[in-house]
């Protein structure tokens, strides 16, 4: 599958214009014969029907365009996946659709994260990027954690070669800590439209999620955002978009 492919694919499923949701976009998929396949924290994942390529639906992720940009900057090295597509969804949501990867012994994974770590022979150019893209990142993002060095995130292509993915990810303990003590705080820093769906993630891998916690955030944040929408009312401003 090519990028080309995979573009016409998402047009001919009405998943180009406009902006929908991942809720739309995982059953849009889903009806046309992708397979959910996996599960992490922030994002699920399904697989094309060809099996050549894997589709990563998040509700909410800060961090998707600078995994974006980074697979797309440092594509010329081999190193990182090859992507098809990439969307940004409704409510602060990420679509990427990419190459499928296979995972590796943890051993070769740490030795690969070693490298970067270490900036070692062969890996300078991606690991450039990767500071470059991620100092990017910390400058614009609140609540941007540090390089993701899980061994999860080395992966294998098809031909046998190891790339990177996922570095990049949204401090979560923290962020949701303060979503759930200080609503205000999330709502003065991430606009509305950019959190919509943040109590979504499936939270696969250190959660499940507390029994009442997604609703008395939801109902934290929605308080939150009616006092700043009252404050912006009272100084005669535009509300966020």
């Amino acid at each position: 599958m090519t990028a080309a492919e995979v573009e016409a694919s998402l047009a001919t499923l009405g998943l180009s214009d406009g902006e929908p949701d991942h809720r739309v976009v995982e059953a849009t998929l889903v009806a046309a014969g992708w397979t959910r396949c996996g599960a992490g924290d922030w994002a699920i994942a399904l697989r094309s029907p060809d099996g050549s390529a894997a589709a990563r639906v998040s509700p909410f992720d800060p961090t998707g365009p600078y995994s974006a940009a980074l697979y797309r900057e440092a594509g010329p090295t081999g190193q990182v996946p090859r992507l098809f597509a990439h969307r940004r969804l409704t409510g602060g949501g990420d679509l990427q659709v990419m190459e499928w990867l296979r995972p590796v012994p943890e051993d070769d994974a740490v030795a690969f994260h070693h490298a970067i770590g270490t900036r070692a022979t062969g890996v300078e150019e991606l690991v450039d990027v990767m500071r470059r893209v991620h100092a990017r990142a910390v400058r614009e993002l609140p609540w941007c954690g540090p390089l993701d060095t899980n061994p999860a995130n080395i992966m294998r292509a098809a031909d046998g070669h190891l790339v990177v993915t996922d570095v990049y990810y949204a401090d979560g303990p923290g962020l949701y800590t303060v979503a759930a003590q200080d609503p205000d705080l999330v709502v003065a820093r991430i606009p509305e439209c950019r959190r919509r769906f943040m109590t979504e993630i499936p939270l696969a891998g250190s959660g499940p999620w507390e029994p009442g916690a997604r609703e008395a955030m939801r109902g934290g944040l929605a308080a939150a955002d009616a006092r700043a929408s009252a404050r912006r009312e009272r100084h005669g401003q535009r509300p966020d978009r």
